[in-house]
């Protein structure tokens, strides 16, 4: 089945299909809980949902939360859609996976908050405006054992979410790497981010990683 993804609505890219990829890595019991962060048209939250995890899934965006809500009942499948900003509708629950495809672009005008389709991009100026507030807040949403899985570009600095999630008690590494030709958005901002050194002279492909973060029982 195709998934419904409205105007406005992030549809799933190479990103979506490296985090998926690192989901079916990870033993995921039945019943677990699993908190999908910015879902989009919900793909990633489906993933879970078919591996039989109890799925919660949030967006900022009505659309968003509209387009998933759909396709979770076309789907046939069980997923609690909540709208809200980040972990805002789930901090007093505690999950086993939290799965996370941020806003991890740099902008050059990363002081204005992104607005209308920029928000499933746009990270703010360094490109962690949405990234550091996961690895500042999704440890706490975190039960012992509980995994997060975060998928960025290397442009938006991955050592540093490691050394924050570490910082927080937990086990973290980039444990997945892709190299992809730049989309529309990285193309228009290349030279941009070639003057500030996050883009090399010669370098034509973006790294996408995943992180995973651990908490020890």
């Amino acid at each position: 089945m195709n998934p419904l993804i409205p105007p406005g609505v992030y549809a799933p890219q190479e990103d979506t299909s490296l985090l998926a990829a690192a989901l079916s890595e990870e033993p995921l019991p039945r019943g677990a809980e699993v908190l999908d962060v910015g879902t989009g048209s919900g793909a990633l939250a489906l993933e879970a949902a078919r591996r039989g995890g109890r799925v919660t899934a949030v967006d900022v965006s009505w659309r968003a939360v509209c387009a998933a809500w759909v396709n979770a009942r076309l789907s046939r499948l069980p997923v609690r859609i909540r709208r809200g900003d980040l972990f805002g509708p789930v901090r007093d629950q505690r999950f086993d996976l939290i799965l996370a495809n941020p806003p991890y672009v740099p902008a050059p005008d990363g002081s204005v908050a992104p607005r209308g389709r920029a928000r499933n991009w746009d990270g703010g100026r360094d490109g962690r405006l949405v990234v550091n507030r996961i690895c500042r807040e999704a440890p706490r949403l975190l039960r012992p054992g509980g995994v997060l899985l975060m998928v960025h570009s290397a442009v938006s600095d991955p050592d540093r979410s490691v050394a924050q999630l570490r910082e927080a008690g937990l086990k973290a590494a980039v444990t997945r790497r892709s190299r992809i030709a730049f989309g529309p958005v990285l193309s228009a901002r290349a030279e941009w981010l070639r003057r500030r050194g996050l883009l090399g002279p010669a370098e034509e492909k973006e790294e996408l990683v995943v992180v995973r973060a651990e908490l020890p029982d």
